[in-house]
């Protein structure tokens, strides 16, 4: 389905790709290898550098006129930069791709042909394989169980090979596909965050206001993961993920279901915390939730801007959810079969 308006065309593309690059190393230059190898050919890509060290994204534009750089003085973290990127976006659609994350070639063009398909969806998100071995899985979208706590579908199992679209409860931000001005409507990623679980409060967000998320798993990438951040399990990424996943808790659950589900998010937070100490981790995760509480008034702003702009109830959210709480111990996909959005 490659389409007309290659790269470089002064045409508006159908597809912004956005990545974001801090210190990408070699990651970089086969992510954006992939990308010219799509058969979908209508899209810009732009690259934002938060004051990376190593310049591998000047390089790379350098190389390739066709590529728009976008540099940062400072690192303003992820949820920013895309910010950045997609109010220089063209394209109706912003595609988010992360600088470790490999696009098989027909990438873009099975989530373009999912938006034809789905005209009243507006949210998309990919199938992702662990680059180092790809019969397993890095995520079949994120999954929100009901204590509150969200993780990325299917992580490290094995990949169950064919599967039919269906809605998960928020898109990976590390291989999505969003309509721009949707995502532009919203405020974008929630640059208080800074980086993790921004793709999940989007995600979330969306919910709020009732737009589902669509999960096209003929759209595959292979991710690395937290390459640029150390690694899955870094101080950094234990830290930004602990603290950012209470906020969310505070800032998107509804009144009714946060209540209810409160107890929930208690035990849950324990029980991880116990597991982080059986892996000499527990330092950290700590620091995370103890930031989260003591800014707590961060939390609480936010949920009032996310409040006020939800149209659906409890009972909504509370479906979207996985109910089973070996789904999050055991980090299981939560896939529900596609059904009429309205």
């Amino acid at each position: 389905m490659a389409r007309g308006g290659a790269i470089g065309k002064p045409s508006t593309p159908t597809v912004s790709v956005i990545i974001v690059v801090y210190e990408s190393g070699p990651t970089l230059a086969e992510c954006l290898a992939a990308l010219k190898a799509q058969t979908f050919t209508d899209y810009e890509v732009l690259l934002v550098d938060n004051a990376s060290s190593d310049r591998t994204a000047q390089a790379a534009a350098k190389a390739d006129r066709s590529l728009c750089l976008i540099e940062n003085a400072e690192n303003l973290g992820f949820a920013a930069a895309v910010n950045q990127g997609a109010r220089v976006a063209t394209g109706r659609w912003l595609a988010l791709l992360n600088p470790d994350a490999y696009a098989d070639p027909a990438w873009l063009e099975r989530l373009v042909a999912a938006t034809q398909a789905n005209p009243a969806v507006h949210c998309f998100t990919s199938r992702q394989l662990m680059a180092e071995d790809p019969s397993r899985l890095d995520g079949l979208g994120d999954v929100m169980a009901l204590a509150g706590y969200p993780f990325r579908g299917g992580y490290t199992h094995k990949d169950p090979g064919h599967l039919e679209p269906g809605w998960v409860f928020s898109a990976c931000g590390g291989a999505m596909l969003v309509e721009r001005e949707l995502f532009l409507s919203l405020g974008g990623f929630d640059e208080r965050l800074f980086c993790y679980c921004e793709d999940v409060d989007l995600g979330y967000r969306l919910r709020l206001i009732g737009e589902p998320t669509l999960l096209v798993p003929d759209a595959v990438v292979r991710h690395v993961g937290s390459a640029s951040t150390g690694g899955r399990r870094s101080d950094f990424a234990v830290f930004h993920g602990t603290r950012n996943r209470f906020w969310v808790f505070v800032k998107d659950t509804p009144p009714v279901l946060f209540w209810l589900t409160l107890p929930l998010h208690i035990a849950a937070t324990a029980v991880l915390f116990a597991r982080h100490a059986t892996r000499g981790e527990v330092v950290t995760p700590i620091k995370g939730l103890t930031a989260g509480i003591r800014h707590m008034g961060v939390a609480l702003e936010a949920r009032r801007e996310a409040q006020a702009t939800r149209k659906v109830g409890s009972w909504a959210i509370a479906r979207a959810m996985t109910w089973n709480p070996l789904d999050l111990f055991l980090r299981r996909a939560f896939i529900q079969r596609k059904r009429p959005t309205r």
